[in-house]
């Protein structure tokens, strides 16, 4: 399968990625893939999980743990500057989950299939002239990392990519599915962190500045730092949509800050199945991967309604919390999906084309 993989990757490029970097910024608009050449070495499945409960009997859904790593050969130019760069050699390791809806009762028995990455893959890319791509107007900004954020992130929950395999199939329901939920989290207080902070050429242990970074899927929250403090209390509320469960999972960093590189303080892993459960979480999490230190989280579970009955006993209960978060809690969710537009005035043509 691996050459037409292939093939199909290069159209990705060409036809979805670039022409979202040419719209991405004017300095942009001569950005092109002068060539895509993925290389011979195909992508591993090392491992095949199958989930067979809180699914719905009209999908099948695959996590495949995948790895790749590839020489390959991709150019790209930006005319107007006069600049090329290119990529010699990715890899990428993760877990990205394939599902397969709806199921049909005829041939191919399945109508289409969706990509995606639940959690940021491990992601490594080798490139060429990367200095004077970021010499570029409205690109010096970026760095190696920035740029490998955006690209991770373009893979991961809740964009997707979908396939459909019969014409029938509602292609928009599929890539822009409804949440299952809102996971709320109350982000507040922390114990016995480690001391990362010295004096005196390492001689006396200090405290630490921690904060925390929150991920859920692409959806990424940064608490506030709390200055000189082992046992650190942030009282912080973070809201996000939780698109794919079973498999999804709640990711928690701490780190002491520090002017050169941020030191490690611990992180934290929680299934959402469980806080789905258990609808309410309000404990203290040993952290992993260090050697003591404790944190404090509050989860909720909040299900989506399709009518407004609740609506003011919602209002009422956020009233009562509407210290916990700076920006207030949420009491409803607006989804929007912008399908089309039709005949849209020349004049906005002729402008984009003059500004090439």
């Amino acid at each position: 399968m691996w050459p037409f993989i292939c093939q199909f990757i290069e159209k990705l490029f060409r036809e979805t990625i670039e022409p979202a970097v040419r719209g991405a910024n004017n300095h942009l608009s001569t950005f092109s893939f002068t060539k895509i050449d993925i290389g011979h070495q195909p992508l591993r499945i090392n491992g095949v999980k199958v989930y067979t409960e809180n699914v719905d009997k009209r999908q099948i859904i695959l996590d495949l743990q995948i790895s790749f790593v590839g020489n390959c050969e991709i150019d790209l130019e930006i005319k107007r500057y006069f600049c090329r760069a290119g990529v010699k050699s990715i890899q990428i390791h993760g877990t990205m989950r394939v599902i397969l809806e709806p199921l049909i009762g005829d041939m191919p028995l399945i109508g289409a299939l969706s990509l995606f990455f639940l959690r940021k893959p491990l992601l490594e890319i080798n490139w060429t002239g990367l200095t004077n791509l970021l010499d570029v107007p409205g690109l010096n900004g970026l760095s190696d990392t920035i740029i490998l954020d955006i690209i991770s992130n373009y893979l991961v929950l809740p964009n997707r990519i979908t396939v459909p395999l019969v014409s029938e199939v509602q292609i928009a329901q599929l890539r822009f599915p409804m949440p299952k939920g809102v996971l709320r989290i109350h982000f507040i207080e922390a114990q016995d962190l480690e001391g990362k902070d010295t004096y005196l050429k390492g001689i006396v242990k200090g405290k630490s500045d921690p904060y925390g970074i929150i991920r859920v899927g692409n959806q990424i929250f940064q608490s506030k730092v709390i200055k000189e403090n082992l046992n650190p209390k942030w009282n912080e509320v973070y809201e996000a949509l939780v698109y794919e469960h079973p498999g999804q999972e709640l990711e928690i960093e701490l780190f002491d800050e520090d002017p050169d590189k941020d030191d490690f303080l611990g992180s934290l892993m929680i299934d959402l199945i469980e806080v789905e459960k258990e609808r309410l979480l309000d404990e203290w999490f040993t952290l992993d991967e260090v050697s003591k230190g404790k944190l404090h989280l509050k989860l909720e579970w909040l299900t989506l309604m399709p009518t407004a009955e609740n609506l003011d006993k919602v209002l009422t209960s956020i009233r009562a919390d509407k210290d916990q978060a700076n920006d207030g809690l949420s009491s409803a969710l607006l989804i929007l999906y912008l399908d089309s537009a039709r005949n849209l005035p020349v004049s906005c043509i002729l402008t984009d084309t003059l500004s090439l």
